[in-house]
């Protein structure tokens, strides 16, 4: 049987001395050096999402791998690819770091220098303990594989844009649909989610922060079940303890949640912490709600800068959400997007606040009108981002930008004879 052993090293003279190593194992397929986390998740995410075969058998991950730091990148390969055996590099084997491995979910690890005997004893054993929980997955629908749910985080170019409401939306979207759907307020200091949605909360993300091993039980116990059907994960009533929530803790809870749910959507405000900067970086959507106009949209140019200096996400990989859109305006969709370098949504969201006075005011959200042409534009937004279940979709997505004004687009391609 061939394994296929996937390395993840940042030194490219341990990359290349690891590679001829595992050229020189029997039965064994190494696949390219990827250089970066961020890679290798991407890289397992495509491979899962084709096939649960087409995932490598083991993994290795060296100790300075970036930028997840080695451990939090093996325990979140070890949430969503549970099918993987991960392998940790270390020039240090001493007993505190083997036990905090195998707490992340690690099989094994090699020590610097690499002999040959270790490296393949190692492999070997990883790849029969990977292909013993295939054999078992292949065989129990009830248990997830693959890259789970989908991460969706929401962060506004400044104060004022309309990030909650859109975060909010988009979590009503997914559940309407069908799907199961949770809302992170990772605006740790000023969060309004629980205020938007008329909910009087005691627990929060807090609670989750300390716990190393994030249990169903535990988790469940943290979240607010909504009468919408959307679970909340809220920030904390006291502003001052969002400072309890780390990057590390905030990545191991959106893997846990990501293993439940089928959306995940994270409200990150509009400040840069390393909390919501690591939710950003993790996730497989980030969205930037901006309004058309010279202040927010430098706000959004200055808040992707950002994020590329500090290795979180490209700004081509950003997508940004044009809210109050009005065709008057001298700042279009097209414009922001060349200001920017970020995509911009297909769907862009009207002005019209009149239609959300009420609901507001009342701390309820999810009783906005269905008439409501922003909800429309909101929801359309989910069905264009497959956030909603595909059966919806279509009709989810009726909307084009200006005004919020229906469209029949994707009706006339199944169905010639709409009217226009």
């Amino acid at each position: 049987m061939t394994t296929r052993i996937l390395p993840a090293i940042a030194d490219p003279d341990v990359a290349r001395s690891v590679t001829t190593l595992l050229h020189q194992l029997p039965d064994a397929e190494p696949l390219p050096p990827l250089h970066d986390s961020t890679a290798l998740i991407d890289t397992l995410a495509r491979l899962a999402g084709e096939s649960l075969d087409e995932l490598p058998e083991t993994v290795l991950v060296h100790e300075r791998i970036g930028p997840v730091p080695a451990l939090e990148l093996i325990r979140e390969v070890a949430l969503r690819f549970p099918a993987v055996g991960v392998i940790l590099i270390a020039s240090d084997t001493a007993p505190g770091l083997f036990a905090a491995a195998m707490d992340s979910g690690a099989r094994g690890i090699v020590a610097l220098p690499i002999s040959y005997e270790e490296l393949a004893n190692r492999v070997q054993a990883s790849a029969a303990w990977s292909t013993g929980v295939r054999r078992h997955l292949g065989h129990s629908p009830e248990i997830q594989h693959g890259p789970g749910g989908s991460v969706v985080t929401v962060t506004g170019a400044k104060g004022g844009v309309g990030t909650t409401f859109t975060a909010v939306q988009l979590a009503l979207a997914a559940r309407a649909s069908g799907r199961t759907a949770a809302l992170v307020d990772l605006d740790l200091q000023a969060g309004d989610v629980a205020s938007y949605l008329d909910v009087r909360f005691r627990r929060s993300i807090v609670d989750l922060a300390g716990i190393q091993d994030i249990s169903p039980r535990v988790l469940q116990d943290a979240l607010f079940q909504h009468e919408s059907g959307v679970s909340l994960l809220l920030a904390p009533a006291e502003g001052e303890r969002g400072e309890e929530v780390t990057d590390r803790s905030v990545r191991q809870i959106l893997s846990a949640l990501r293993t439940r749910y089928e959306v995940v959507l994270v409200d990150c405000g509009t400040q840069v912490t390393s909390a919501n900067a690591a939710a950003v970086e993790m996730a497989d959507l980030a969205l930037l709600v901006t309004t058309p106009d010279v202040v927010a949209v430098r706000a959004a140019k200055r808040v992707v800068r950002l994020w590329e200096r500090l290795s979180v996400r490209k700004a081509a990989d950003t997508l940004s959400v044009v809210n109050r859109h009005n065709r008057a305006t001298e700042i279009q969709p097209a414009l922001i997007q060349r200001i920017t370098g970020t995509k911009v949504a297909p769907v862009t969201v009207p002005a019209a606040f009149k239609e959300l006075a009420a609901v507001v005011d009342a701390g309820r959200l999810q009783d906005l009108d269905a008439k409501s042409t922003v909800k429309q534009a909101l929801w359309a937004l989910a069905g264009e981002l497959s956030l909603v279940r595909p059966r919806d979709a279509r009709h989810s997505a009726r909307l084009k930008g200006d005004r919020g004004a229906l469209t029949l687009r994707r009706r006339k391609e199944t169905d010639p004879g709409a009217e226009s």
